[in-house]
């Protein structure tokens, strides 16, 4: 049955969900403020990581130790500004408690795995159909260490990986030499996970996808979606800035602004902003020939179409918090520790930085699944630090869905009844959403 479907955000998940809705033959209308892949959107400014192996949730057991440190340090890996910190406790309570145990880490990678699985094909097929099938590419992932004993204290998170079917080559320094030259070589251990890829430009990419869209029939509208019209446990429409949309299914994709949508639908869902900071360096004269992980820096450095991009950095400080752009420079300055041909100061200009909002759950879970208040609003939301790489599969799950087909996956994992708990029944009538990302040049 054909129907007229409203894709609330047109971010990676929401760009490949309206191509997938279409294909079943539906009638589409994104409804999105910003430009699709702009600066503004989480979409353009992640790691460029297609991440397969990422099934492993950011909160381990003994997270809770550090606790302290990440309050201390402002500029450490994850940090928590202290006037964040009442209205994120809740988040971090459960945050900690879902990696309390190896066992529920396990449980969330046997979750995840499906999620993630060939995650570079049903990309790059999507590239291909929006004519820019170059930008996809999988030649695998690579972590770096200083020792084989470093790589050997994660030995719990690849053993889980191990557990769930994903697999990896092990390199010495010599080998990992001839593949990275131009790495510092404190680095004399490596990891590849060869299943894995990456993306070149993912702005780039996400805003052909929304042009291909475009062209096929969906229609764009420049709002910003407020809430929903439901009447008899039907939806009705989608409530925006711009007046009432009338439709009869939704999709919501719309990053961290989704936890308002998802009250407006009855469903209180703990979603919060790990905000993420990149820098990318151009016309660089030194660089990896494969996107790497160093341990000592948990960034993921990638040569895109831009530049030399290094991301990563977790910081609760909520939406409307300023950036904190000495995060980005720690960025930088490791990247320029890991690769010796890069010139120790930079002229003004070369370095772009960037901020902006993981959509994330405590659990490391995404939300996918049909709302509380009508099965018409399906939730595709959530991913945390994995949107990049779960957007194809979760688009594909968020068409059967609307069209009430089995999903290809077990997605029980990801109900967003498992937050219900104090879910309120009746919806407000608005939810005002804010603006998400941040760039700027570095002086």
């Amino acid at each position: 049955m054909s129907r007229h479907v409203a894709v609330i955000g047109a971010g990676a998940v929401g760009a490949a969900a309206a191509l997938e809705l279409m294909r079943d033959g539906h009638q589409v209308t994104m409804i999105e403020p910003g430009e699709p892949g702009g600066e503004q959107a989480a979409s353009y400014g992640n790691g460029c990581w297609l991440s397969t192996m990422s099934v492993i949730p950011p909160a381990g057991p003994g997270t809770w130790r550090k606790v302290p440190r990440y309050l201390a340090d402002p500029l450490g890996p994850l940090s928590i500004r202290w006037r964040a910190l009442p209205r994120a406790t809740p988040w971090l309570l459960r945050y900690l408690l879902a990696g309390w145990t190896e066992a529920r880490v396990a449980r969330a990678a046997q979750a995840l795995r499906p999620l993630l699985l060939d995650a570079p094909a049903l990309h790059r097929k999507l590239a291909e159909e929006a004519g820019v099938g170059h930008l996809i590419e999988q030649r695998g992932l690579m972590y770096v260490y200083p020792d084989r004993a470093t790589f050997e204290a994660e030995a719990m998170a690849f053993r889980i990986r191990a557990s769930v079917g994903i697999g990896w080559l092990e390199l010495d320094e010599d080998e990992m030499r001839q593949r990275e030259p131009a790495l510092d070589r404190r680095y004399r251990f490596g990891v590849l996970i060869e299943e894995a890829g990456h993306c070149r430009d993912p702005g780039a990419y996400v805003a052909a996808m929304a042009a291909l869209a475009r062209r096929d029939g969906a229609v764009m509208e420049r709002r910003r979606a407020t809430g929903f019209r439901i009447e008899g446990g039907r939806l009705r429409g989608v409530e925006t800035d711009g007046g009432t949309l009338a439709c009869d299914a939704a999709v919501v994709s719309a990053g961290v602004h989704s936890k308002a949508l998802a009250a407006a639908a009855g469903d209180r869902v703990p979603l919060q902003s790990e905000r993420g900071y990149h820098a990318v360096l151009s016309d660089p004269e030194a660089g990896p020939t494969l996107p790497l992980m160093p341990s000592d820096g948990k960034m993921a450095i990638t040569m895109t179409e831009g530049g030399l991009r290094c991301a990563g950095q977790v910081e609760i400080a909520g939406l409307e918090a300023a950036p904190d752009w000495r995060r980005a420079e720690v960025l930088r300055d490791h990247l320029l520790r890991c690769f010796p041909g890069l010139p120790r100061t930079l002229p003004a200009g070369r370095v772009k930085v960037w901020m902006g909002h993981r959509p994330s759950l405590p659990d490391g879970l995404p939300c996918l699944g049909r709302a509380h208040a009508t099965p018409d609003v399906v939730y595709a939301f959530g991913h945390g630090h994995i949107g990049l790489v779960a957007a194809a599969r979760t688009a594909r799950v968020a068409a059967q869905l609307v069209a009430g087909r089995p999903p290809e996956i077990p997605v029980a994992p990801f109900d967003p009844a498992r937050f219900r708990r104090g879910a309120t029944r009746r919806a407000p009538a608005q939810a005002g959403l804010a603006a998400s990302t941040t760039e700027r040049s570095m002086p």
